[in-house]
């Protein structure tokens, strides 16, 4: 395979900076910023790293509809028992991104972990991909949510208009999309207090659902597994519900370049976070299953809304806010982290060069974060959202799967690369082979979207080779590149 990259790369773990002119070159991470540089400064700490992993994991999914999960398998304990494994499945997946986090210390997570085991063309893949169709996709989705609940306190006796909610989301968008843009302190400060108000939201209803247990209500959990039987056809899809409600474990990895001490604060920062999350999902549900039965979590709308109206009267108001907060906090770290996917696919040369250029003085790859503004404008006003998100959720897992089998394959390809944090190879086989046996499976018991999906993914193979490997491009196209 051939690849063109705007820049001199280095493949032993050092990585590229900005300079102020916004051209790039090869520069060490161990080494001092020479005078007149601008870089992306190290300014995610533990405490930030754990607040951008939990503040992007928790989103609204958890407080609106967990019943994607208790549909697809039958019953309250199967269901409990996915959203256990999907916890300890992620748990898995994001030790192996720490192993790959501390021995390539450059940012961009998926992209630049493919980039390093399998090459340019699955790398340029999955940015295009991302890029086109995911980000704005998934943006759109959560902020969606948040416009929805901002405004449900204002009309609790009617419907909200839809052009009232993509109006109030517009807004939200762009107030991420500065915010990202005008400071890096500001948003890690903002995206920590998001995180307390989550973990506040969540102890709210675990609170109350211990209390209701203490009482005795546990009628909803005797005969937990009788039901309608799980069926090969559900399990997946309830796994991909789990799996997606977890998913954001891998953001701090996009961000590498600007972690402090990344071979201590990376691994530290995602086992803390995923044990918290992991037993904040499960007493979550817990609690809903203690007052609220299954039949009636499946006609809900919003389950953390039913429960709070049964349990705390009027002070169910507040938990929309809270939910909204929640969004607000996937969206901020979802933007801050898969920028810099972007830049540093610009900075492969895989993505137009201006992609790769640092803001002179606040220290952000603003054109990166902002590439995303139209693009999930566009997705919030005319795109079918969720379809997008059903079409696409089979490569997010797929290339997943694809980073971790990476990892098993450096340890042979590399073995002499060094390993500050290391896991049991038993841990990537086994989340690598469950990624691909989801993905197989979804093309069995859905073949219409994961082949509109796979098609979509397909259309990266013709781009890499006209917009990366063509060599004779018009002058007029060379510059629209950025070349």
């Amino acid at each position: 395979m051939f690849r063109k990259a705007a820049v001199p790369t280095v493949s032993n773990g050092s990585y590229l900076q900005g300079q102020a002119n916004g051209k790039l070159s090869s520069m060490d991470s161990r080494q001092p910023a020479r005078e007149g540089k601008v870089v992306l400064k190290k300014k995610v700490t533990l405490l930030r790293g754990i607040s951008i992993i939990i503040g992007t994991i928790i989103g609204a999914g958890i407080f609106i509809s967990p019943k994607g999960i208790l549909k697809n398998t039958g019953s309250v304990g199967m269901s409990l028992t996915v959203w256990t494994v999907c916890g300890i499945l992620s748990l898995f997946g994001a030790l192996c991104y720490a192993e790959l986090g501390t021995c390539i210390k450059k940012s961009g997570g998926h992209y630049t972990y493919i980039l390093e085991a399998f090459g340019p063309l699955p790398a340029f893949v999955r940015v295009w991909v991302e890029l086109l169709i995911i980000r704005p996709a998934a943006t759109a989705v959560i902020s969606l949510a948040f416009g929805r609940y901002i405004l449900e306190p204002f009309f609790m006796q009617c419907e909200i208009p839809e052009l009232a909610i993509k109006l109030i989301t517009a807004v939200g968008i762009t107030l991420v999309m500065v915010l990202n843009s005008t400071s890096v302190s500001w948003s890690a400060r903002i995206q920590m207090f998001l995180t307390f108000c989550k973990l506040v939201a969540i102890l709210i209803i675990i609170v109350p659902g211990v209390i209701q247990l203490i009482k005795g209500e546990t009628q909803h959990f005797k005969n937990a597994f009788a039901g309608n039987d799980a069926s090969i056809m559900g399990l997946p899809l309830a796994f991909y519900s789990g799996m997606y409600a977890y998913s954001g474990w891998f953001y701090l990895n996009f961000v590498t370049e600007e972690v402090e001490n990344p071979e201590k604060n990376i691994p530290l920062a995602i086992c803390i976070s995923m044990i918290i999350v992991t037993v904040g999902y499960v007493l979550t549900n817990v609690a809903y299953f203690t007052t609220i039965s299954a039949g009636e979590l499946l006609l809900s709308k919003a389950v953390a809304v039913t429960f709070a109206e049964r349990l705390m009267g009027d002070f169910s108001l507040a938990v929309p806010v809270f939910v909204a907060l929640s969004c607000f906090g996937s969206m901020n770290g979802g933007v801050f982290a898969v920028s810099r996917m972007f830049f540093v696919a610009s900075r492969e040369g895989h993505l137009p060069e201006i992609l790769s250029m640092i803001h002179v003085r606040k220290h952000t790859p603003l054109p990166a974060v902002i590439v995303l503004h139209p693009l999930t404008m566009i997705m919030l006003f005319n795109g079918d959202l969720y379809s997008l998100l059903n079409f696409l959720s089979f490569a997010r897992w797929l290339f997943i799967g694809l980073v971790v089998a990476g990892l098993i394959y450096l340890r042979y390809k590399r073995p002499d690369m060094p390993r500050p944090f290391k896991v049991p190879l038993f841990i990537p086989a086994l989340f690598s082979f469950t990624c691909l046996f989801m993905v197989a499976l979804s093309l069995y018991s859905d073949p219409v979207n994961t082949g509109i999906g796979f098609a979509i993914t397909l259309t990266g193979i013709p781009a890499y080779y006209l917009f990366i490997v063509w060599d004779n491009k018009p002058k007029w196209f060379r510059k629209l590149l950025g070349k």
